[in-house]
């Protein structure tokens, strides 16, 4: 009997907790490892969110979030920007293969690009679609406004902001939140000021939050509590933030 009774509190537990799924899909001829997710409870209007994870990849972060999305009724797709067999295996090749797709964006946005499409194919409203990154992948999102992608918004979380001068500032339709740790040294503040002018000449619908005592990588739990090193987690951000951004999705989608 206390077997059955497990088995039933188990059974309960799975229902309705909806789980990723692996899918592959190519650019060309490289195939591409992501993960889709669909709802618990499915809106009407099937909003979608597109997550860009950091720059060693997808990682159980990314996909934590992708859960954590779909149990409040969004799609959700977690990209794969590297793809099968370049994945960095350490700090040192995170840093050269995320540092290509920054200087070579055109490659990095077709990447976003392809994942928004698996993102609709897993049953997201193509017209009612949200990118969020982490790191590298807040880079990514705005990546995906600066494109002019078929998106509500891009949303960064503790994320490069800088591109190179000679790009040109472009109107921009996405609206844009920006959630940023005020003590994060690796965002220097010449590219705050220029992203700042960017999305003025741009005249986009943008936002930018400070969190008080928080450096890069804010939200990632694996990167400790040194806060010297630049890079550490904390609570007091990683739940602010997220709570910006559902603030920030009910806002934008529909």
């Amino acid at each position: 009997m206390k077997n059955k009774l497990s088995i039933m509190v188990l059974m309960l537990t799975m229902i309705g907790n909806a789980q990723l799924k692996a899918v592959s899909y190519t650019d060309g001829e490289q195939k591409l490892n992501g993960f889709a997710i669909a709802p618990e409870k499915s809106m009407k209007s099937k909003p979608g969110v597109l997550v860009l994870p950091a720059w060693k990849g997808i990682d159980d972060h990314s996909k934590e979030v992708a859960q954590n999305l779909s149990k409040l009724g969004y799609y959700a797709f977690v990209a794969d920007i590297y793809g099968e067999g370049n994945y960095p295996k350490d700090a040192k090749e995170a840093g050269e293969k995320s540092g290509f797709y920054k200087k070579n964006y055109k490659d990095y946005q077709k990447r976003i690009q392809l994942a928004l499409q698996q993102l609709i194919k897993a049953g997201a409203n193509a017209n009612n679609i949200v990118v969020i990154g982490y790191c590298f992948g807040g880079t990514g999102a705005l990546e995906a406004v600066r494109a002019n992608m078929n998106i509500k918004a891009g949303v960064s979380f503790h994320g490069g902001l800088g591109k190179e001068a000679g790009r040109f500032n472009n109107i921009l339709q996405p609206k844009v939140l920006v959630l940023h740790g005020a003590d994060d040294f690796f965002v220097p503040q010449k590219d705050i000021d220029a992203f700042q002018t960017e999305m003025r000449d741009g005249k986009a619908d943008w936002q930018m939050i400070y969190y008080a005592d928080a450096v890069h990588a804010f939200t990632e739990r694996s990167a400790g509590n040194d806060k010297s090193k630049g890079v550490a987690y904390n609570e007091k951000a990683d739940k602010r933030s997220w709570q910006h951004l559902l603030l920030f999705l009910q806002e934008v989608l529909e």
